[in-house]
């Protein structure tokens, strides 16, 4: 066997040649996901881009319909995790184990902590979105359906789901939305003047 073997390397403790280029693939796109943390916009509108593309490919295509289906309860399931606290308020109310939300006014403020955090719901929603896109290139997937039939179905799984997901939040006095703890305003600094 040469020195040069690249499955001779990999067995004698070096590396070989592609998993150097997949372990360097992965540090790019590492870092490339770090780099695009603080632009959440910029990343949602970069998702909703490939989002519109798919949808008109698959308009055009007029095919792979169950893809779009099962695309969208991922999206959804996605998106509950998003609303949905880390720890359920559900299972917290027996045991007094952890932090838990607030349920009077006058108890400290503490933050909403997701069960799936924005950045990993971005990325797990992009991925699907390319690995959706990429399914339409194959004939395979191109199931025929009566596409009416999954968009009434998903409407009303959105529905209930939402609903559910509402009821919970009712239920149990949060909001998925905060940004950041609260702020006073302090005292005016003596040496300012306001000229009326």
């Amino acid at each position: 066997m040469s020195e040069g073997d690249s499955s001779g390397d990999a067995i004698h403790g070096k590396p070989s040649t592609v998993g150097m280029f997949f372990s360097r693939l992965g540090q790019v796109y590492q870092s490339l996901l770090d780099k695009s943390t603080p632009f959440t916009i910029v990343r949602w509108v970069v998702t909703f881009l490939f989002g519109a593309i798919y949808m008109i490919r698959v308009y055009i295509l007029q095919g792979w319909y169950i893809v779009t289906y099962a695309l969208g309860i991922y999206h959804l399931n996605l998106f509950i995790a998003f609303l949905s606290p880390k720890v359920d308020p559900s299972l917290m109310e027996d045991s007094d184990e952890g932090p838990a939300l607030p349920t009077k006014q006058n108890e400290e403020f503490r933050p909403f902590i997701r069960r799936l955090p924005e950045f990993k719901f971005w990325h797990s929603a992009t991925k699907g979105i390319v690995v959706a896109m990429c399914c339409t290139f194959f004939e395979a997937f191109n199931v025929p359906v009566f596409w009416p039939i999954l968009v009434m179905y998903f409407i009303m799984l959105f529905c209930i789901t939402m609903k559910r997901q509402i009821k919970h939040m009712i239920k149990y006095r949060y909001l998925p939305f905060t940004h950041g703890k609260r702020t006073y305003k302090g005292k005016e600094e003596p040496g300012k003047t306001f000229a009326s």
